[in-house]
């Protein structure tokens, strides 16, 4: 790797402006500088898997207890995903992106809920 502070007499310059880097030849407008865009596919993705796993392990590790405990723990644990997920940036997002975290949630949550209610 080139030493930045080296002599950079193999510049191709073109009147004020670097065209190119003798380490790499590439013209210095062509990468763009990086940046982050936060994505709320991001958040949503994130929110859907950790309250997955997290509900399985409820719901398995509670197995053997009353079905009410299931239900209470699963409920705490989306409700503190639900939140995680807004502080990461979900408030700013669209309302569609809301909608469908919440709705995902919801139906995840509702499956949880219907396998852990006692059986009549």
């Amino acid at each position: 790797m080139p030493d930045p502070q080296e002599n950079e007499e193999g510049d191709v310059v073109f009147e004020d402006r670097r065209i190119a880097r003798p380490d790499t030849a590439l013209p210095d407008w062509y990468a763009p500088d990086a940046q982050y865009r936060p994505i709320p596919i991001a958040w949503f993705a994130g929110a859907f898997l950790l309250q997955m796993v997290v509900l399985f392990v409820i719901f398995i590790a509670l197995a053997s207890f009353n079905g009410f405990f299931t239900i209470a723990f699963s409920l705490m644990a989306t409700v503190l995903i639900w939140i995680w997920t807004w502080e990461r940036g979900m408030s700013g997002a669209g309302t569609g992106w809301r909608l469908a975290t919440v709705i995902v949630l919801v139906l995840q949550l509702g499956l949880s809920v219907l396998g852990a209610l006692p059986r009549v």
